[in-house]
């Protein structure tokens, strides 16, 4: 038994498909199924029930791949205690990124990062926000960029900044000649929204619940570019996150407007494992990406364009 057989069998635990964990963990189908199988010759149990089309784990299986988890979790915090033996910011870092943070903020903080971390080796890991903590919880990231949830509690949070949201409306809507709207004048609308696993679709939807609003249910968006052509098209209005606004006030056909009484935001943070031996690394990352972006000209993180 090695270090790999146990990823293979949480990468099976997780996947439930056997072309799909050995996809993950890079290597061939019939070299993971076999790993497996050796794997219960050497344990003298059976880990799976092979008479169903589904990938089912007997209950000795279930029981190994939790215990598996946490030998992983334990090898991951003993490369993390070797690393800083070294220099602090140097080697290998995973980070995870939620779709609506990760390409509007990559730009403004790469450069920064390799001209300030040269020896930093940074693997950027984009996907929703349950994923990023499932694999920040099992080791697989180091840490993770994403807007806090209650979810997130659970991890060390370091807040990054704020990023407040402004209202996005087609050329012709009524608003568009409006400088800024109160929250309490979308009362009765109904707002264009992300599909379910977007933390953004939460946090928008409670902030338009709380105004009144209401989510128009005949269109959810797999992501905010989506969304945005929806909105130019005519089909509606939605909220937007600051950095994915482009710094004209109307640009493609959609208006930007900025939102008072109160202003809708989020909290971006930089989220790690509670007892990393790395925390000063990440502590040192956040201030870095929280410094850079505060530095940033105002109409970046600001409500007026």
């Amino acid at each position: 038994m090695n270090i790999r057989d146990l990823e293979y069998l949480v990468s099976l635990a997780e996947h439930r498909h056997f072309r799909r964990a050995a996809d993950a963990c890079h290597v061939s189908q019939p070299t993971l199924s076999g790993q497996i199988r050796k794997l219960e010759d050497e344990l003298g149990v059976m880990l799976l029930e092979r008479t169903s089309r589904k990938v089912l784990f007997t209950q000795a299986g279930l029981l190994l791949v939790d215990q598996a988890r946490t030998v992983l979790r334990e090898v991951k915090i003993l490369k993390e205690m070797a690393s800083q033996q070294g220099e602090t910011m140097s080697g290998p870092l995973h980070i995870g990124l939620i779709p609506t943070v990760g390409p509007y903020l990559l730009p403004h903080i790469i450069p920064m990062l390799h001209k300030s971390f040269p020896k930093l080796e940074m693997y950027l890991h984009e996907a929703q926000t349950h994923q990023l903590l499932a694999q920040l919880d099992s080791g697989k990231l180091d840490c993770a960029i994403m807007a806090l949830v209650k979810e997130s509690e659970a991890f060390i949070e370091v807040p990054l900044f704020d990023e407040p949201m402004k209202l996005a409306v087609y050329s012709d809507h009524p608003w568009c000649q409006r400088q800024t709207i109160p929250m309490s004048d979308l009362s009765g609308e109904k707002l264009l929204m992300l599909e379910d696993g977007h933390c953004l679709r939460d946090q928008a939807m409670g902030i338009c619940f709380q105004a009144g609003a209401n989510e128009d249910t005949h269109f959810r968006a797999t992501s905010l570019e989506t969304l945005r052509n929806m909105v130019a098209a005519g089909s509606g209005v939605t909220l937007m996150p600051a950095l994915a606004i482009p710094s004209e006030r109307e640009r493609d056909g959609v208006c930007y407007i900025g939102c008072e009484s109160p202003v809708p935001q989020r909290t971006i943070a930089l989220i790690y494992r509670p007892g990393s031996p790395l925390r000063s690394r990440y502590e040192q990352l956040a201030e870095a990406i929280s410094a850079h972006m505060y530095a940033l000209p105002a109409d970046v993180l600001k409500q007026s364009i």
